[in-house]
């Protein structure tokens, strides 16, 4: 009498352990899923964080070549170009440098890179959209769901000089602790360092 009724027990313990591996398989296809959605939205993170900074990065370029023009043509507001006071960034060529940096990281750049100030210091705000989607799984619709994400990027000063200085005399420039000096009435562009002395940029968190 014994036998028969362990093979009962036996027998519905059966079905329990069906819906239970039934409950792993789902949650783990789930896991799989939330973990497919992560990854491509840390790809479009990404993607956005290298448009954001190669437009700052283009821009600052820019802005030495505007600093040293200024410089060679005898304009006394040269000083502005080093604190960037009321200096707008040059915006031509922004667009184009976020753009490849967003193809190169499989993205599209949206809208393109926004001139925006964080903090007092200028910079660019751009927001990509992946080109590829997050890629099949058990919820309905990721196959065709892309990412998106925003991100920024700014340009600060890093050159210190000494207060109200005459700007047609030679002026001495402490960029972080890299000496630069700057005389108006002998000026050679080439004399510039490169733009990252002068200018730093990082991402605005």
């Amino acid at each position: 009498m014994t036998a028969p009724r362990f093979l009962g027990d036996r027998g519905s313990t059966l079905p329990i352990y069906i819906w239970l591996t039934t409950i792993l398989l789902f949650t783990a296809l789930a896991f799989f899923a939330f973990a497919q959605a992560a990854s491509a939205r840390s790809g479009a993170q990404s993607a956005a964080d290298a448009a954001a900074l190669a437009a700052a990065q283009h821009a600052r370029d820019e802005l030495l070549l505007d600093l040293g023009d200024a410089i060679e043509a005898g304009n006394g507001n040269w000083l502005d170009w080093l604190d960037l006071a009321g200096v707008e960034l040059p915006f031509e060529g922004a667009d184009a440098a976020a753009a490849e940096l967003a193809a190169q990281n499989n993205s599209t750049l949206e809208g393109g890179a926004q001139p925006t100030e964080v903090d007092g210091d200028p910079g660019f705000q751009v927001d990509v959209v992946t080109d590829y989607t997050v890629g099949d799984s058990i919820i309905p619709g990721t196959e065709n769901m892309t990412a998106t994400a925003q991100a920024v990027a700014v340009i600060q000063p890093r050159c210190d000089f000494a207060p109200n200085p005459n700007p047609a005399q030679p002026v001495s420039l402490d960029c972080d602790g890299v000496p630069v000096d700057i005389d108006p009435g002998n000026f050679n562009p080439a004399d510039l360092p490169d733009a990252s002395v002068m200018f730093s940029v990082y991402l605005a968190k």
